[in-house]
Protein backbone atom coordinates (compact mmCIF):
# COMPACT_ATOMS: atom_id res chain seq x y z
CA UNK A 1 0.00 0.00 0.00
CA UNK A 2 2.95 2.16 0.73
CA UNK A 3 4.46 1.47 -2.00
CA UNK A 4 1.92 2.55 -4.72
CA UNK A 5 0.91 5.93 -3.05
CA UNK A 6 5.03 6.67 -2.79
CA UNK A 7 4.71 5.77 -6.58
CA UNK A 8 2.35 8.10 -7.42
CA UNK A 9 3.67 10.68 -5.89
CA UNK A 10 6.52 10.38 -7.76
CA UNK A 11 4.41 10.26 -10.80
CA UNK A 12 2.83 13.11 -10.15
CA UNK A 13 6.07 15.21 -9.28
CA UNK A 14 7.56 13.79 -12.77
CA UNK A 15 4.36 15.25 -14.80
CA UNK A 16 4.15 18.43 -12.65
CA UNK A 17 8.08 18.79 -13.58
CA UNK A 18 7.56 18.18 -17.16
CA UNK A 19 5.19 20.46 -17.24
CA UNK A 20 6.98 23.21 -16.17
CA UNK A 21 10.41 23.06 -18.10
CA UNK A 22 11.21 26.23 -19.74
CA UNK A 23 12.41 24.33 -23.07
CA UNK A 24 12.30 25.77 -26.51
CA UNK A 25 9.43 24.33 -28.08
CA UNK A 26 9.46 25.11 -32.07
CA UNK A 27 6.95 24.99 -34.15
CA UNK A 28 6.95 24.57 -37.90
CA UNK A 29 6.75 27.49 -39.98
CA UNK A 30 4.53 28.26 -42.79
CA UNK A 31 6.01 28.02 -46.70
CA UNK A 32 5.40 31.62 -46.08
CA UNK A 33 7.18 32.36 -43.07
CA UNK A 34 10.36 30.20 -44.51
CA UNK A 35 10.77 32.29 -47.89
CA UNK A 36 13.31 35.46 -47.59
CA UNK A 37 12.34 39.02 -48.03
CA UNK A 38 11.06 40.46 -51.23
CA UNK A 39 13.73 41.04 -53.34
CA UNK A 40 12.96 44.53 -54.93
CA UNK A 41 12.36 46.24 -50.94
CA UNK A 42 11.60 43.66 -48.47
CA UNK A 43 8.59 45.67 -46.97
CA UNK A 44 5.21 44.14 -46.13
CA UNK A 45 1.94 46.34 -46.69
CA UNK A 46 -1.40 45.22 -45.68
CA UNK A 47 -4.01 46.54 -48.20
CA UNK A 48 -7.99 45.95 -48.54
CA UNK A 49 -9.41 43.96 -51.08
CA UNK A 50 -10.64 45.84 -54.06
CA UNK A 51 -14.22 45.18 -52.98
CA UNK A 52 -12.80 46.16 -49.43
CA UNK A 53 -14.19 42.97 -47.53
CA UNK A 54 -11.05 41.88 -46.25
CA UNK A 55 -7.58 42.33 -46.49
CA UNK A 56 -3.99 40.79 -48.05
CA UNK A 57 -0.50 41.49 -48.25
CA UNK A 58 1.71 42.61 -50.93
CA UNK A 59 5.22 41.91 -49.76
CA UNK A 60 8.01 43.74 -51.88
CA UNK A 61 7.20 46.00 -54.88
CA UNK A 62 6.58 45.28 -57.87
CA UNK A 63 8.85 46.78 -60.76
CA UNK A 64 6.83 49.19 -63.12
CA UNK A 65 5.30 47.42 -66.33
CA UNK A 66 6.06 44.21 -64.62
CA UNK A 67 3.49 41.45 -64.75
CA UNK A 68 2.43 41.59 -60.95
CA UNK A 69 1.87 45.91 -61.11
CA UNK A 70 -1.44 45.33 -63.06
CA UNK A 71 -2.66 42.84 -59.87
CA UNK A 72 -4.67 43.95 -56.78
CA UNK A 73 -5.54 41.88 -53.68
CA UNK A 74 -8.94 40.06 -54.11
CA UNK A 75 -8.98 39.48 -57.84
CA UNK A 76 -9.73 35.87 -58.45
CA UNK A 77 -7.19 33.20 -59.83
CA UNK A 78 -8.82 32.87 -63.70
CA UNK A 79 -9.04 36.79 -64.14
CA UNK A 80 -5.56 37.12 -63.12
CA UNK A 81 -4.44 33.94 -65.86
CA UNK A 82 -6.46 35.44 -68.75
CA UNK A 83 -4.53 39.11 -67.62
CA UNK A 84 -0.87 37.92 -67.25
CA UNK A 85 -0.98 33.72 -68.39
CA UNK A 86 -0.45 30.63 -66.66
CA UNK A 87 1.93 29.93 -63.64
CA UNK A 88 4.98 27.86 -64.36
CA UNK A 89 4.45 26.02 -60.91
CA UNK A 90 1.25 25.43 -58.48
CA UNK A 91 -0.12 24.08 -55.52
CA UNK A 92 -2.27 23.93 -52.80
CA UNK A 93 -2.02 23.44 -48.90
CA UNK A 94 -4.19 23.39 -45.93
CA UNK A 95 -4.85 26.20 -44.00
CA UNK A 96 -5.44 26.11 -40.04
CA UNK A 97 -8.88 27.32 -41.17
CA UNK A 98 -9.77 23.68 -41.81
CA UNK A 99 -9.62 22.03 -38.24
CA UNK A 100 -11.80 25.00 -36.80
CA UNK A 101 -15.32 23.41 -36.09
CA UNK A 102 -18.61 24.74 -38.39
CA UNK A 103 -15.90 27.01 -40.10
CA UNK A 104 -17.64 27.06 -43.90
CA UNK A 105 -15.68 29.39 -45.44
CA UNK A 106 -13.42 30.03 -48.57
CA UNK A 107 -10.30 30.04 -46.70
CA UNK A 108 -9.71 25.86 -45.50
CA UNK A 109 -7.42 25.65 -48.65
CA UNK A 110 -4.89 27.81 -49.99
CA UNK A 111 -2.95 28.05 -53.21
CA UNK A 112 0.43 28.99 -54.42
CA UNK A 113 1.68 29.61 -57.63
CA UNK A 114 4.72 30.53 -59.15
CA UNK A 115 5.25 33.22 -61.86
CA UNK A 116 9.25 33.02 -62.88
CA UNK A 117 10.94 36.26 -62.69
CA UNK A 118 7.95 37.41 -60.90
CA UNK A 119 7.25 35.86 -57.78
CA UNK A 120 4.56 33.98 -56.15
CA UNK A 121 0.74 34.36 -55.38
CA UNK A 122 -1.10 33.22 -53.17
CA UNK A 123 -5.20 32.49 -53.26
CA UNK A 124 -7.71 31.46 -51.15
CA UNK A 125 -8.40 27.85 -52.51
CA UNK A 126 -11.95 27.02 -51.14
CA UNK A 127 -13.52 25.24 -48.25
CA UNK A 128 -16.09 22.62 -47.21
CA UNK A 129 -18.67 23.90 -49.66
CA UNK A 130 -17.43 26.15 -51.52
CA UNK A 131 -14.39 27.26 -54.25
CA UNK A 132 -11.88 30.17 -53.32
CA UNK A 133 -9.60 31.47 -56.00
CA UNK A 134 -9.40 35.38 -54.27
CA UNK A 135 -5.88 36.51 -54.28
CA UNK A 136 -4.73 37.41 -50.89
CA UNK A 137 -0.99 37.61 -50.98
CA UNK A 138 1.27 39.06 -53.32
CA UNK A 139 5.29 38.49 -52.97
CA UNK A 140 8.03 40.39 -55.74
CA UNK A 141 10.44 37.77 -55.70
CA UNK A 142 12.26 37.12 -59.32
CA UNK A 143 14.47 35.13 -58.10
CA UNK A 144 11.44 32.68 -57.64
CA UNK A 145 13.01 31.39 -53.86
CA UNK A 146 9.23 32.86 -52.57
CA UNK A 147 7.96 29.37 -53.68
CA UNK A 148 7.72 26.37 -51.39
CA UNK A 149 6.08 23.38 -51.88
Amino acid sequence: MRFNTISAAITVCLFFSACSTNSARTETPSPQELAPAASTSGETRTVKSRDGSYTGEIIGTPAAGSKFSQLQIGMQAMEIQKMIGFPDKSHSYESGKRWIPFYFGNDARRMQVLYKDEGCLIFTDGGHFNSGGDLIQIQVDPSGACYEP
